[in-house]
């Protein structure tokens, strides 16, 4: 039996993506441009959330490497043969299976796209050496690009049908807000918490697109000394009254991501505490207040800064106050061009989606000990922002149990 290196596997009717087939024509239209200006002939996107971007497919990699090639007139997927014909059900455009008989066949199917001896964009924050030198042995391009960065700042503004979906997204958040609250209890364990968030969220997903994929929506509910880190894993630590919480609800509906955070107590908060909590409500606040068009990333942290630093809270800050939402995930997936740092020059503008989210973390020994971060998403708009999330923050709603 001659065994092939790729096929095409077309294995039953194209299924309903998260966006119509003119949204992500848009987007192509969009990447040849880039190419275009790059002097690129063709994109080889590898990353979990250009491919998704870009064609609607998100690949489960398991070890394997996928990727999407798009030429003038191509846009093609390339898949393992593990995955059959979902890819080709899951995409915009043209899919390639490779095969696993012979040892890189991936880049003989890219290869078979995108052509040798051509002008190559490439994602330089996601290839490998490995895999770079590979691309190089099989492809021979004449030229290799970053596209990564421009592909970034196109992510970054949303079209109407992103913001659509990203609202959606934000009120399942609040669904798993509202199951987290109730489910708070002294004794309970912070992963029956977790679990009951993620299980409302996965309901209220399912209800809302009937159609789609469901993957990776997700809780982390810390307690304690385990608040002191954003993204400090569940454990089996039971609730104590006067406890510290953090709420953190994350759907995912396609590969886009959206977040609830907030700061809890169990039945009581000490004066210590409240103190803190109150003061980063007041960041919270004002931090929302300047997230306008014209304002730039790093002129809102500084203002941010000064606010914290007035109130000799600002040495207990631990991370940026905010960051880009779209297709991006706890592991694939950055617009870091779009971040609340100091170091980040980007001008905010209509369409974007950024939150807002100080954190303060007090050591444990200290009065107040624990970490404290309030967490909005925001559409900027032609005269200010648009508060997206609809869960309350602060002492009045959220000392519960």
């Amino acid at each position: 039996m001659k065994r092939p290196e790729s096929y095409a596997f077309h294995n039953g009717e194209k299924a309903e993506l998260p966006f119509a087939p003119e949204e992500y024509e848009a987007r192509l239209q969009g990447l040849r441009a880039i190419l275009r200006e790059a002097g690129a002939d063709a994109a080889v996107l590898t990353s979990m959330h250009n491919v998704a971007y870009y064609s609607g497919f998100l690949y489960c990699s398991f070890g394997r490497p996928y990727a999407l090639v798009v030429t003038a007139r191509k846009a093609v997927t390339i898949s393992a043969g593990i995955d059959a014909g979902q890819p080709w059900r899951r995409c915009h455009g043209d899919n390639l299976t490779y095969t696993d008989w012979t040892r890189d066949n991936f880049w003989r199917a890219v290869r078979k796209v995108a052509g040798e001896g051509k002008r190559i964009g490439f994602e330089g924050d996601h290839l490998t050496l490995v895999q770079s030198a590979k691309l190089d042995a099989f492809l021979a391009p004449s030229v290799r690009i970053d596209i990564a960065p421009a592909t970034m700042r196109q992510r970054m503004r949303k079209s109407p049908a992103e913001l659509k979906l990203i609202r959606a997204g934000a009120r399942v958040a609040d669904v798993g807000g509202y199951a987290i609250r109730e489910a708070v209890k002294v004794g309970a364990r912070e992963i029956d918490v977790a679990m009951a968030g993620r299980d409302a969220m996965e309901l209220e997903i399912a209800k809302r697109f009937p159609k789609a994929e469901y993957r990776d929506t997700w809780v982390w509910f810390q307690s304690g000394i385990n608040t002191d880190g954003a993204h400090n894993p569940v454990t089996a630590r039971k609730l104590k009254a006067g406890d510290i919480l953090s709420l953190n609800a994350f759907p995912m509906i396609s590969g886009y991501y959206t977040a609830l955070e907030r700061t809890m107590f169990v039945r009581r908060v000490d004066k210590a505490s409240l103190a803190i909590w109150e003061a980063n409500v007041a960041a919270h606040e004002y931090g929302m207040s300047l997230l306008k068009p014209g304002a730039t990333c790093a002129e809102v942290t500084q203002k941010i800064n000064a606010h914290l630093a007035e109130r000799d809270l600002l040495q207990y800050r631990t991370f940026g106050y905010g960051h880009s939402f779209g297709v991006l995930s706890h592991y694939y997936g950055r617009e870091a061009g779009l971040e609340l740092r100091e170091d980040i020059d980007t001008v905010l503008e209509p369409g974007m989606v950024i939150s807002m989210e100080p954190m303060l973390t007090i050591p444990e020994g200290s009065p107040g000990a624990g970490g404290y971060r309030e967490h909005d998403i925001l559409i900027i708009t032609e005269k200010g922002n648009e508060n997206i999330t609809g869960y309350p923050y602060g002492p009045a709603f959220n000392v519960v149990g």
